[in-house]
């Protein structure tokens, strides 16, 4: 994709998770009924309303991409441009009235995540990052910060539930033991502070591209490393990361090999 291109779909990302973030705002104020999917996760009108506001937009701005989208599926084909998109990703937060949730978009072309945007509107936080372009929050530049030794690390994980019954969770154990302290933000939260210098590794095992793509080009633009456990790069089917500063990553990625 030419530059120009490229800016365009940024500011159309941008534009999108803005509008988003007014409808997830209503709901928020007013209160929602909860459904439930049948993988049993719940799902309420602020996410479907908020994903047909993002698709407008991105139709609109970007007509020869198809879009993955969280509720509504795939629309076109998969390969080419495709958009990602997570309306509001942590609806267990947003139902329980807790701020971390947010929406994801990201733009893949190939097998190559090129775009990101992750906006958090009740918590207050948005960023976003494009191939080449750096990572931004609110218009100022983040960079991951430069810690190279364990016991230095701050250490943040998600959701490992999947990790507690695989053999690295030994080795996950003395990682632990070896940092500086352990946190557990979750969701868009440990990422964003991962970006902007504030831990240095994050580690989940249940996961959904559609959490994490944009994230991905946030960390990376930021001077990050983000692959799935095992050091693989990300894909559709992705579900676990490792997540960190260059230095970080590498000494976690030897420990948690099998």
């Amino acid at each position: 994709m030419d530059s120009a291109t490229l800016a365009q779909a940024l500011a159309a990302a941008k534009e999108a998770a803005a509008a988003a973030g007014e409808v997830i705002r209503h709901y928020w104020q007013q209160g929602v009924a909860v459904e439930l999917k049948e993988d049993a996760t719940p799902v309420t009108i602020a996410d479907r309303e908020a994903e047909q506001a993002i698709r407008k937009i991105l139709q609109a701005a970007l007509p020869q991409a198809s879009i993955y989208g969280e509720e509504y599926g795939l629309d076109g084909e998969r390969g080419g441009l495709m958009w990602l998109v997570d309306p509001l990703d942590g609806t267990k937060s947003f139902v329980r009235r807790t701020p971390f949730f947010s929406t994801q978009i990201a733009l893949m072309e190939g097998d190559e995540l090129i775009l990101g945007v992750s906006s958090a509107p009740i918590y207050g936080e948005v960023m976003w990052a494009s191939a080449g372009g750096g990572a931004w929050m609110d218009g100022a530049r983040v960079q991951v910060a430069g810690t190279s030794a364990m016991a230095q690390a701050s250490v943040s994980t998600g959701n490992v539930k999947t990790l507690t019954t695989d053999a690295r969770w030994d080795a996950l154990g003395a990682l632990i033991r070896d940092s500086n302290r352990i946190r557990g933000y979750g969701d868009f939260c440990h990422y964003h502070l991962l970006a902007r210098g504030g831990l240095d590794l994050v580690i989940e095992s249940d996961v959904n591209i559609l959490d994490i793509a944009a994230l991905a080009v946030i960390v990376r633009e930021a001077g990050g490393v983000f692959t799935e456990l095992d050091g693989a790069p990300l894909t559709l089917d992705t579900r676990s990361v490792l997540a960190g500063t260059p230095a970080i990553h590498a000494q976690a990625l030897q420990r948690l090999r099998l």
